[in-house]
């Protein structure tokens, strides 16, 4: 028996090969497979748990995007009563402004009327005074004919200044 014949030699590695596909298979190959197995199960369910966080993301998203449109509304249902409210205030101030300044203007006019009266008043008095100085005058001159009395007149009334 030659242990280096090639025949001797096909013959041992085959019985080894036979003993440690045996032993593999006895005492290994279950604990291969079962962690081969574990870690596709794990890989799977990693896979698994990353699309429903993608899902539970994409739920976020769309959550907070429901959440900012409802706020972007709000935002601009605010701005609107609050531009009726502008509007509102503006107009009640103008017409309030608008009473006063009519209120103004007719006690303005009521004024004005007094006064109109008053000066009316005044310078009939002050006719009255004239009218009663020329008369006295006239009448305390002796006056012979119509044009001397015309003349006298005349010369009283530019003497007479008018306030």
């Amino acid at each position: 028996m030659n242990l280096t014949s090639p025949e001797t030699l096909i013959f041992w590695m085959t019985l080894f090969f036979l003993i440690f596909f045996f032993l593999l298979k006895k005492f290994a190959w279950k604990p291969i497979l079962n962690a081969v197995k574990e870690r596709e199960t794990s890989i799977e369910n990693a896979l698994l748990e990353a699309d429903k966080a993608r899902e539970e993301m994409a739920r976020l998203k769309a959550d907070n995007q429901k959440i900012l449109n409802e706020a972007r509304a709000e935002r601009d249902q605010m701005l609107k009563e609050a531009k009726v409210l502008k509007e509102q205030i503006i107009n009640k101030a103008r017409e309030e402004a608008q009473i006063e300044a009519g209120k103004e203007i007719e006690k303005a006019k009521r004024v004005i009327e007094s006064e109109k009266q008053a000066a009316i008043k005044d310078l009939k008095n002050q006719v009255a005074e004239y009218s009663l100085v020329i008369a006295e005058k006239v009448l305390g001159e002796e006056l012979k004919d119509k044009n001397q009395q015309l003349k006298q007149v005349e010369k009283l009334v530019s003497e007479i200044k008018l306030n």
